[in-house]
């Protein structure tokens, strides 16, 4: 009696947590997965009701307690799914992310994306896990008409059938990976539909469905697409974009396609284009020369490069240095980039093999850049290697010209202390760079290893 007195007394048996107030519970448990919320319930009549008020929900047929995953069944899964939103009361849904298998009915799919509008839920995730080429078609009357949600995430085998257009009047980002367009009409009835449309991010095959996949969005600020061809073989078809208020653009992996086509865009401030080669139509550098930064990682001799272009806004560029003659592509941009103040040269790959080495010298521009002459404060070379000619070249050439410039570092490759040799090698190259004479009287070179 005394020991439980004494318990009592130091707060042993005290639900310290209960009496906590409910913000900073429903704060506990929203970092929980939603089943295991719910399963709270059985703790108390404190408990009851609370996960009921949870602003985010989140299920995951993988991990649902009450189902066993090697032998799932969908509908078990879609009824605690209905179930639990149907029993929700918080006064605003912020999130719904649902992963599902790709069999799931359509119907059990529109159901629960029905009870997520009615909510007025602000974010949707729809990830659909699928085996054997399952897909679940996404109910297209469902989009007829929303004006609150914001976010909308959809991953996987989920197909898009539109043969009307959508209203989605509040949605500002949209998030496509690995989905399904039926035809290029139910492309353009989807994105046709977003009028507040900010940012959009595109991961796709473009052998697996549409062949022309036009991007149409006067709203539109981010876009990001990436074409996934790069890894299993080159698509077909190509891309349109067409967004006049774009102001970030990030291209991946357009590889021998028909044609990539962007139309003006006068207010792009950045852009990052990699792994673009051999498209038959193309005028990606041609659109960018509105942008202040820009990382390029390309040839030029698998891409137009644009004659008579200035880039009149850019101060800041990232080549690769480890595509093929990429030096003739510095000296383009140095050529006409007359307000650059950085320059970044990177090797991807930090290796002592260039992807494709190229044993000619660099041909620098017959006349000092303006940029070098009057702009040029910082040069960055990430992964600079010594040992090849072209690469000092380029950094002499630099080191020589930028009248302006503030600091030059360069990252060479690490190299094991018991190769002394290679060591003492290294160490006399950077010598003799650091010997250079420079333009820039406040020039500060910087040395170190990646």
């Amino acid at each position: 009696m005394e020991q439980q007195q004494l318990s009592n007394r130091n707060g042993m048996n005290e639900d310290r947590i209960s009496e906590l107030p409910d913000a900073l519970l429903l704060q506990i448990l929203s970092s929980l997965p939603t089943e295991n919320a719910i399963a709270t319930s059985v703790l108390s009549k404190r408990w009851r009701s609370l996960w009921k008020m949870l602003p985010k929900l989140k299920f995951d047929f993988k991990f649902y307690p009450l189902l066993d995953f090697y032998n799932i069944d969908p509908h078990i899964f879609a009824e605690n799914v209905y179930k639990s939103l149907t029993l929700h009361k918080a006064p605003v849904l912020e999130s719904l992310h649902l992963k599902f298998e790709g069999k799931t009915d359509c119907l059990d799919l529109g159901i629960w994306i029905a009870t997520a509008f009615s909510r007025r839920v602000r974010k949707l995730v729809l990830d659909s896990f699928y085996q054997e080429e399952q897909i679940v078609t996404l109910p297209s009357v469902l989009f007829s008409y929303n004006d609150s949600l914001e976010i909308l995430k959809l991953k996987n085998a989920i197909d898009f059938d539109f043969p009307s257009p959508v209203c989605l009047k509040s949605l500002r980002k949209l998030y496509l990976y690995q989905v399904h367009f039926k035809d290029e009409e139910s492309v353009c009835n989807l994105l046709c539909g977003c009028p507040s449309l900010q940012d959009l991010v595109v991961h796709r095959y473009s052998n697996a469905d549409v062949a022309n996949f036009a991007i149409a969005v006067p709203s539109l600020q981010r876009l990001t697409i990436k074409d996934l061809n790069q890894e299993e073989g080159y698509g077909v078809g190509g891309y349109v974009i067409n967004a006049p208020a774009l102001k970030y653009l990030d291209i991946n992996g357009f590889n021998l396609l028909e044609s990539c086509l962007i139309e003006k865009a006068p207010e792009l401030v950045e852009a990052k284009i990699c792994d673009v080669s051999n498209i038959t139509n193309e005028n990606i550098l041609d659109s960018l020369t509105s942008a202040k930064r820009l990382c390029l990682h390309l040839s030029p001799l698998e891409i137009t490069v644009p004659t008579g272009k200035i880039f009149h806004q850019l101060v800041c560029l990232e080549l690769r240095t480890h595509e093929k003659e990429w030096w003739n592509l510095l000296s383009i941009m140095l050529d006409t980039s007359p307000k650059l103040q950085i320059l970044k040269l990177t090797d991807l790959y930090l290796r002592d093999d260039k992807k494709n080495p190229d044993k000619r010298n660099w041909d620098p521009p017959k006349c000092v850049p303006e940029c070098l002459l009057f702009h040029l404060e910082t040069f960055v070379w990430l992964g600079y290697e010594w040992q090849r000619g072209d690469e000092k070249e380029v950094a002499t050439y630099i080191i020589e010209n930028a009248r302006r410039l503030k600091k030059a570092t360069f990252s060479t490759k690490p190299i094991d202390m018991e190769k002394l040799e290679k060591l003492e090698k290294r160490r006399e190259m950077l010598n003799e760079l650091a010997s250079v004479g420079r333009g820039s009287n406040s020039c500060h070179l910087v040395f170190d290893s990646t």
